[in-house]
């Protein structure tokens, strides 16, 4: 009988040599600058489909002068360490979820207030408005490039190997893996779980050999990283959104001149609309499809869980965090939250 524990190391194998296919052909002549992009998720998800035409395109319109070379799937490390390489100048681009990027940056996790946010639709309305202006502002203070336009990610579902989560008491004692993001950890300690942060590069491992009992991601997520394999259970919760920042090497983005950089905003733009458009198609269609795969679904009753969030004192806490301003802003768009 074939070893389930090598289906995972098959398909990282199996995406490494995708990447061949991702990498832009460098033109001609030798580029001018030579730059890197980094992602956490895999080769056909989305966000690299969508961005491997946003760098070829800008390859084209710069005349072969900045090369965007692509390197999916943690191939260059787990968030943290590709966090850690743009900030040393060693990675030029990355797209960084706001939770994690929190650890630099700390008003950046406020996109993932538990229950803030009915759908993407609603996010988005803040994201590209006052609020995501508050925190892109941060962002450049901390010393690095961020584009104006976030990519999708999506509303946020917990997954379990042992039992369905139907109400906030089947979260007691839950032992859940989170991203790298002091929000995330503080949202499940709230509602009763034990969770513990884990990079993405290593849940897969995690979630097999039983570290934890589920773990939480869109549905594209549990799609690309195959997590069905691992997985029985899908409670739909929409506990939280996410969404990745496209983030740059301060020093790498000024040493280009305006016309290139117009080149590389437009593009990054005109991909991230696409990528959302996408990545909402493909979260709106997997439901029915982890079910084919085996997966058990249901509908979570989250008003319980919203409730003990407030009555933990979640939300006064986190107004706290990020400040009085940041929270109006936020609560502009999601209504009273605290």
């Amino acid at each position: 009988m074939t070893d389930r524990r090598i289906s995972r190391a098959g398909f990282v194998a199996g995406t490494t040599a995708a990447v061949a296919s991702v990498a832009i052909a460098s033109p001609a002549r030798a580029a001018q600058w030579l730059y890197k992009y980094a992602s956490n998720v895999a080769v056909d998800h989305p966000l690299n489909v969508r961005m491997r035409e946003c760098w070829i395109a800008v390859n084209k319109e710069t005349s072969g002068r900045l090369d965007v070379q692509m390197f999916p799937n943690n191939q260059l490390g787990g968030d943290t360490a590709m966090l850690g390489q743009l900030r040393s100048g060693a990675l030029q681009f990355f797209t960084l979820d706001g939770g994690i990027l929190q650890a630099v940056v700390p008003v950046a996790a406020i996109q993932g207030v538990g229950f803030a946010f009915r759908d993407s639709v609603q996010a988005f309305h803040a994201m590209d408005g006052p609020l995501g202006d508050y925190v892109r502002d941060a962002i450049r203070g901390a010393g690095m490039y961020v584009h104006p336009k976030m990519f999708e990610n999506g509303m946020r579902q917990i997954t379990s190997s042992s039992k369905p989560i139907r109400s906030a008491a089947d979260l007691a004692g839950f032992k859940i893996r989170t991203p790298a993001g002091e929000l995330w950890v503080d949202l499940f300690k709230s509602l009763g779980a034990a969770p513990a942060p884990l990079n993405f590069s290593e849940l897969y491992t995690a979630l097999q050999t039983r570290i934890f009992d589920g773990e939480e991601n869109p549905y594209a997520i549990v799609d690309v990283g195959r997590l069905y394999e691992v997985q029985k259970y899908i409670s739909v919760t929409n506990h939280m959104w996410s969404a990745y920042h496209l983030l740059g090497n301060q020093e790498a983005w000024k040493a280009l001149p305006p016309d290139v950089q117009a080149v590389v905003e437009r593009n990054l733009t005109k991909y991230a609309l696409l990528q959302r458009r996408d990545t909402q198609e493909r979260n709106d269609s997997l439901a029915d499809k982890l079910v084919r795969r085996g997966m058990m679904l249901n509908t979570a009753d989250t008003g319980g869980m919203r409730a003990k969030l407030t009555s933990s004192g979640f939300y006064t806490k986190w107004h706290d965090k990020f400040g009085a301003q940041a929270w109006a802003l936020l609560e502009k768009t999601s209504g009273k939250l605290a």
